[in-house]
């Protein structure tokens, strides 16, 4: 019986190669293949910030992940994303900050890029494969009743990864494969020691752009007001896409006699508003560009937990779905810090249910 071949995306750290020896070990035929998202051309800073980003120069990363794939005795190959890569992931993260929102370009990249172009443009290269991998804690399994594929929290809660990749389809769920879902980082820094892998004790990366986010956006200064909830000029700023819900420190203002902070920002204003930390909180939140990762909600209104940015607790929540397909979720108890733009991901326990972009 002929091996099933599985494309594993390799990026340079100790999980995606991982990924692949477990996958070998299986009985797979393994292929590597990397995304190359950096363009050159971007105003972008060189230095140490740009290690272990997923945004740097990839010279040194590809020769990296080449000695992986030859002392794994795989085949390996690039695969050109950056111009999709810059249309769908860089131009959205510009365009949410310019409208005073926080994006996730994470999310965004793993269910458009690294599971639909990557794959989709490999597959354009003459590679043929039965499955996908990449070394992302998240578990899939197949619902034996509906027929449906769930997307799953990896058993090591600490590393789960699935509020990155709820906006995946039944199609790409039906492909992929998690191995290291069941398994806890210690354990799989053991596999690559044992396949003797020098990424065995490589730090791991810390997130999309490891720089100051302006070298990204390159924004032309566009002041305007910092104010007051009751609309108090208190300040000036040079551009509302500085600003975070929740920021505090580096606002220019004193002589209040409670800690501020950014509580709102006004795109159409151009303002910064800022108010006590009781202010932060909200018991509400509304969605749009909801996706399902059953194809469809589970009822047009139900009970669910909520997880409004990545780090955050689920928090138990009713959600409705509007007649438009956003939704609007009430908490139980109110939440710190919601923020237009992030996505707030829905779980039934262990298992995704979807996510939207907060407005």
């Amino acid at each position: 019986m002929e091996k099933e071949t599985v494309l594993v995306g390799l990026s340079g750290g100790v999980d995606s190669a991982a990924t692949a020896v477990i996958l070998k070990n299986a009985g797979y035929r393994v292929i590597g293949a990397t995304m190359l998202i950096w363009d050159p051309s971007l105003p972008v800073p060189q230095g140490e910030h740009a290690k272990n980003a997923c945004l740097a120069p990839e010279k040194e990363d590809i020769s990296e992940i080449e000695a992986i794939a030859q002392k794994l005795g795989i085949e390996f190959l690039t695969v050109d994303c950056r111009e999709r890569y810059r249309q769908v992931v860089l131009e959205n993260f510009r365009s949410e900050y310019a409208c005073g929102r926080t994006p996730n370009p994470c999310v965004l990249c793993n269910s458009r890029i690294k599971f639909g172009v990557l794959p989709q443009a490999a597959r354009a290269q003459g590679i043929h494969f039965d499955k996908f991998a990449t070394g992302h804690y998240a578990r899939v399994v197949l619902d034996e009743k509906t027929g449906k594929y769930l997307l799953k929290k990896a058993v090591d809660l600490s590393r789960d990864q699935s509020y990155f990749l709820h906006r995946l389809t039944q199609e790409q769920l039906s492909k992929v494969l998690f191995p290291l879902g069941e398994r806890t980082k210690p354990e799989i820094r053991e596999i690559a020691r044992q396949a003797g892998l020098s990424v065995a004790d490589k730090e791991d990366s810390q997130d999309f752009y490891c720089g100051d986010y302006n070298d990204l956006l390159n924004f032309p200064n566009k002041p305007g007001d910092i104010v007051t909830l009751d609309g108090q000029k208190v300040a000036r700023h040079n551009g509302i896409w500085g600003y975070t819900i929740g920021k505090r420190k580096g606002l220019g203002i004193s002589g209040f006699k409670v800690p501020m902070y950014v509580v709102r920002l006004d795109a159409a204003k151009n303002q910064v508003i800022i108010g006590p930390k009781e202010a932060l909180f909200a018991h509400e939140l509304q969605a749009d560009n909801v996706s399902w990762v059953a194809g469809e909600p589970p009822a047009q209104k139900f009970e669910c937990q909520i997880k409004i940015r990545n780090l955050h607790l689920p928090a138990e929540a009713t959600v409705t779905v509007l007649e438009n397909g956003s939704i609007c979720a009430r908490f139980a108890g109110p939440q710190m810090s919601i923020t237009a733009g992030q996505s707030a991901v829905m779980y039934a326990g262990d298992t995704v249910l979807g996510g939207g972009i907060i407005k």
